[in-house]
């Protein structure tokens, strides 16, 4: 069970994002406890996506605050998110094809030994340590990143998020495209995450991926908060409403 009685790790509160007189994001909040996996969902268009962006730095909120660990904080671009230690995971997991593991856990923040040069030994004993943590049966650690599964792929995106702090995590449809192994394969990573105390914001269209991988469940329909609920507390059929009808389900109106 997440413990919720102390400080959420993140607060959207009151969030609202507009694009040309639109309201994409209309007073919505929503929170995430250390250890805890939230699903957003909605149709494509209700919002969901564009108020997680601001909290990766990908966009501005127009009002609202948002708090990590309590204290309110300006996230106004990515950099600000990683200071954070938010990291997020899009669908493409932006890995560069040619490279191997490490050399994609590192892209950008390569170790360098005493004379300046890059070090490929540490950079791949790094990489076997957390991929041990994460993925213990993740052996191609000398082959392209382009000649992995998409199970294995997604493991080493998470594995660069985790190796550099990351604390909040965002995660775009992570099973999308993969098969029932595969998808097993990213359960078990998040699990693995949510042991470590990390809180994951899963971005999702699938209501089964949701029923199975999340605490709580948060819906949005037209830019607005229909609600959200625990995910033990309802049926698929429950939230399939929410999405549907932008109501909560009656047992939990009140």
């Amino acid at each position: 069970m997440v413990d919720r009685t102390g400080t959420p790790l993140v607060e959207l509160r009151d969030i609202s994002i507009s694009f040309g007189g639109i309201k994409a994001v209309d007073h919505v909040t929503v929170d995430l406890f250390p250890g805890e996996v939230v699903g957003l969902l909605g149709h494509n268009g209700a919002g969901k996506s564009t108020l997680i962006k601001c909290l990766s730095g990908a966009y501005q909120k127009d009002a609202g605050q948002i708090l990590i660990n309590g204290q309110e904080v300006e996230i106004k671009d990515p950099r600000d998110a990683r200071a954070q230690n938010i990291e997020t995971i899009y669908q493409t997991l932006a890995l560069a094809d040619n490279l191997d593991a490490a050399s994609n856990l590192f892209l950008g923040r390569e170790l360098v030994g005493p004379m300046g040069f890059v070090d490929e030994s540490k950079m791949e004993a790094e990489t076997r340590k957390i991929m041990g943590r994460l993925n213990p049966n993740f052996r191609k650690f000398n082959v392209p990143v382009n000649m992995l599964s998409g199970g294995q792929r997604q493991s080493v995106a998470i594995a660069r998020a985790v190796y550099f702090n990351a604390k909040i995590l965002i995660m775009d449809e992570p099973t999308a495209a993969l098969g029932p192994h595969e998808t097993q394969m990213v359960a078990e990573l998040i699990q693995e995450l949510k042991a470590q105390g990390l809180g994951i914001f899963l971005i999702e269209h699938d209501i089964h991926n949701v029923m199975k991988l999340c605490d709580r469940a948060s819906v949005m329909k037209n830019g607005q908060l229909v609600g959200t609920v625990n995910v033990d507390e309802v049926t698929d059929d429950d939230i399939l409403g929410m999405i549907i009808l932008g109501k909560k389900p009656q047992h939990l109106a009140a």
